[in-house]
C-alpha cells in the first residue's frame, strides 16, 4: 500500500504507549494497532484530528504516500 502510516514514530517521540494513546483518542487500542500498523482501510477525520491533538502534529506527521515500484 502506498499510504504509510506513523503513528508509531510520533508515539516514539511523545513517549506514550497504545493504550495510552488509544484512551486519550477515544478508541480501542486493537483499533488503534489496526491503524497503526497500517491495516485499516478508512480513518475517521475525527480520529485522525485526536491523534494530532493529543500527539501535537500534523495529519502530514501521521501518514504520508510512497509510490509503489
Amino acid at each position: 500500500m502506498p499510504v504509510v502510516v506513523d503513528i508509531d514514530v510520533m508515539m516514539a517521540r511523545r513517549k506514550m504507549s497504545v493504550g495510552e494513546l488509544a484512551d486519550r483518542i477515544g478508541i480501542t487500542p486493537t483499533n488503534l494497532a489496526v491503524l497503526k500498523n497500517g491495516r485499516a482501510k478508512a480513518v475517521r477525520f475525527t480520529t485522525l484530528d485526536a491523534l494530532c491533538e493529543v500527539l501535537e502534529c500534523q495529519p502530514g506527521d501521521l501518514l504520508r504516500w510512497v509510490p509503489e515500484d
